[in-house]
Order: C-alpha cells, then sequence, then structure tokens
C-alpha cells in the first residue's frame, strides 16, 4: 500500500505545486515511534508554517495538566491557542493544516478550531486515547481541517486525519501503517480527496530522509534539525544547494520555508522513566537561522528561559526576534514586487564554513552535546534539578548573547 502509495506521489507532484500564496498556513511533521529510534523514545516533529511569525513559547497550568507550547505571540491570552507541545504527563501533540478534508465555505476559516483543540487536548489529555475521546466528544461541526500527530509516556505515536465530523487513525506502532515505525506528513491527508491538498514534495523529501535513518533506528533530533529541518534538497528538481555552486535560489518546495516560524522536536520516555524529564527541542524562528534549545516543565514554569518566552518590547521571544531578523537579511532581495521568496544562499550556506547557517549549528551542537549528560542524569534521578537548569541556561545565555542581540 506505501509502495502504491508513493508511486502515485511521484506523479502528482509534476501537476500539483506551492505557489499559490493564499497557501500560508503549511507545515512538514512527523511521528516517530521508538522503534526508529535509537534509544526506544518516540519523537514528535514540526517545521511550522504560518502568516504569524513572531512566535514564543508558553507556560500554562491547564485544567487538568500543566504543558507547554509553542504559539503566536499575538494575542496568545485571548485566543488560547498552541501548535505544538507537551504535558507533564508525557502526552505531545502538534498539526500541519489539511486541505483536502473540507469543502470550506465562502468567508469560512479553513481549520478554525485547529489550535484550540491542541490547546485543550494539551491540558486534558495523558494518552493516545484520551485525544481520540475528545475527538470522539467535542461538538460537531468541529472546524477542525487537520492531521494530529500525537505521542505519550505508554509509547503510543498516531497520526489522526480529522475533518468537521470525522477521523482516521494512522498507528506509527502498527508495522502494517508504519512498517519503519514513522509517519510524515504535510498538508495534504491520505484519507482525503486524491490529487488535491499540498505539500507533496516537502512530503516526498522528509519522506525520504527519514526512511533512511529508520532503516538503521536512526531518528534523532540531531538528525532531525541537521538533515531535516534544514534539508535545502528538492527531489523534483534534483537540486541540492549544500552541494551547489549558487549564490541566490528561488525558496520553493524546500522544508523550511520563508514562512517557517519554527522547528521543534518533542522527545518522549521510555518505560519507567518520568515523562517530567522529557524534552522539547524548540528552534525559534527561520530554521537556518536560529538554534534548538532544550525545554523542561516544572511545577511553576519557572524553567523556561527568558530568551525564548515572551518578551513585552519584542512582542516575540528574543530567540524568535532575532532569527528572524537574520532571515530577513537572507531574503533580503526586495527590489521589485514578489522577489520576497529570493534566497541568499552563499550568506546562509557556503564554502568557506561562513555562512549564518553553518556558524549557528556549530553553537547548537554544542549546547547539544553539554546538554546529553544533564538530561541523562535527571532521567536517572527521575527529576529535573531546578538549580542545574537554571546553570545552564545561564550558560547558554552567554553563549548565545551576540545572536540574541542580531550581531554578525
Amino acid at each position: 500500500m506505501k509502495r502504491n502509495f508513493k508511486i502515485a506521489l511521484a506523479s502528482l507532484v509534476l501537476v500539483i505545486g506551492e505557489s499559490v500564496g493564499i497557501y500560508s498556513m503549511a507545515c512538514t511533521s512527523a511521528v516517530i515511534s521508538g522503534k526508529a529510534t535509537p534509544d526506544g523514545r518516540p519523537l514528535l516533529w514540526k517545521n511550522r508554517d504560518t502568516d504569524y511569525l513572531p512566535n514564543h513559547i508558553a507556560f500554562v497550568n491547564g485544567e487538568k495538566y500543566r504543558f507547554i507550547a509553542n504559539v503566536n505571540s499575538e494575542n496568545f491570552d485571548s485566543l488560547k491557542e498552541a501548535w505544538i507541545g507537551m504535558n507533564e504527563k508525557g502526552f505531545a501533540i502538534m498539526n500541519t493544516q489539511s486541505y483536502n478534508l473540507v469543502d470550506v465555505k465562502p468567508g469560512e476559516e479553513r481549520g478554525a478550531a485547529n489550535g484550540s483543540v491542541i490547546y485543550r487536548a494539551l491540558e486534558l489529555c495523558e494518552t493516545v486515547e484520551d485525544f481520540e475521546h475528545l475527538l470522539d466528544t467535542i461538538s460537531k461541526p468541529s472546524l477542525i481541517e487537520a492531521n494530529f500527530g500525537v505521542i505519550d509516556a505508554k509509547g503510543g505515536a498516531a497520526i489522526y486525519e480529522v475533518d468537521y465530523y470525522n477521523y482516521t487513525k494512522f498507528d506509527a506502532n502498527d508495522e502494517q501503517t508504519a512498517p519503519l515505525g514513522y509517519i510524515a506528513r504535510t498538508n495534504f491527508s491520505v484519507s482525503g480527496k486524491e490529487n488535491k491538498g499540498l505539500g507533496y514534495v516537502r512530503y516526498m523529501e522528509a519522506d525520504s530522509l527519514l526512511t533512511a535513518a529508520a532503516l538503521n533506528g536512526g531518528v534523532t533530533p540531531e538528525f532531525i534539525y541537521s538533515d531535516c529541518s534544514r534539508s535545502y534538497h528538492n527531489p523534483v528538481l534534483g537540486v541540492d544547494l549544500k552541494n551547489s555552486d549558487l549564490n541566490w535560489f528561488v525558496d520553493q518546495d524546500f522544508i523550511p520555508r520563508n514562512i517557517t516560524s519554527c522547528s521543534v522536536v518533542v522527545q518522549g520516555n521510555k518505560e519507567g522513566e518520568n515523562p517530567e524529564t522529557n524534552v522539547m527541542w524548540t528552534l525559534l524562528g527561520y530554521p537556518a537561522t536560529g538554534v534548538a534549545v532544550p525545554l523542561f516543565i516544572d511545577k511553576d514554569g519557572k524553567g523556561l528561559p527568558a530568551m525564548m518566552t515572551y518578551d513585552d518590547e519584542l512582542k516575540a521571544a528574543p530567540l524568535s526576534d532575532a532569527s528572524l531578523k537574520l532571515a530577513d537579511e537572507v531574503f533580503g532581495f526586495e527590489d521589485f514586487n514578489g522577489t520576497d521568496k529570493y534566497l541568499n544562499w552563499e550568506k546562509l550556506y557556503n564554502k568557506n564554513g561562513t555562512g549564518i547557517m553553518q556558524k549557528l549549528m556549530v553553537v547548537e551542537n554544542g549546547i547539544m552535546e553539554t546538554a546529553a549528560p544533564l538530561i541523562e542524569k535527571w532521567r536517572q534521578a527521575g527529576a529535573v534539578n531546578p538549580a542545574e537548569l537554571e546553570e545552564y541556561y545561564t550558560t547558554i545565555g552567554a553563549e548565545l548573547e551576540d545572536f540574541l542581540n542580531a550581531k554578525r
């Protein structure tokens, strides 16, 4: 079944693109079961594409559970919407907007309830089954049109393709559905209308990368950030900018896009581990001009560093603001109307190793390396040490000072 789907997909991309500007609510994502990871911990990944680029991470004392989530910095308190997050029980959820599940009526917002459902699920759900119950009992028509990815502390990992009245579940632990232990999604639903939707080229790239890694159980947060979130390979054109001599290129059908506001990887727990030690690796801003930072949940919300939370002056998180400023330079060709998708590739990545992305990835790799022993120590202890976490954030904050001040 998967083979036939890929054959159909290969022909479909020749006629379906993403040049239509109105479809800006688009994302690339995957649910990865412990089968595909070297340590048996599930992962949830989302590159978020949106009109609302200034983002931050919010800590919420929910109705039932505490959670942290990526949110729009504009009107978050009043809207109560979230786009990917995890709660204290080890439940995590994200979505990608689907464009082939619902015939939207004139004047009707596509997927109007998607963000509020994620917020609600984070404060109420502990397991994949709890999320199914939420979908079963939510008022209909639900105004949902999305592919929701979820993982839980019991090893659950699934995709739910949801429309106004129904949903279809794809279980990442099912060998028939996901023989390699992962499911990727962009902006179409397999259960939706054929030959409709968006993101087919991005899906092909993400699926190809994940297949190669999952064959050896090698899907890790590091791999996702280095190979997936920052992939500049277009499988239709056969172009990989990282292996080219190009100075400029058009941003078309790469996984990172000029409308990407964050890249988040939630790393779940193995059986017997306290899910409060789970990690939400979070890169705010454009992936190639940002840095991923490990985030955790604590009882009073003080575990989040200031660089990831809302800043009144910036109207976003400092890391989001800094990344977006650098992205403005990368997409700085504005001599004519409609040229904002021209990518200054040489400034981002070059053979001298002096590109913005290359420099920031060195910093990010250092953050991941120094975080690894701390995270393992906390897992063994069954709890995050607040004093050690605060010291760690102080250290990496100093390392990121120039970046936070948008200096080159």
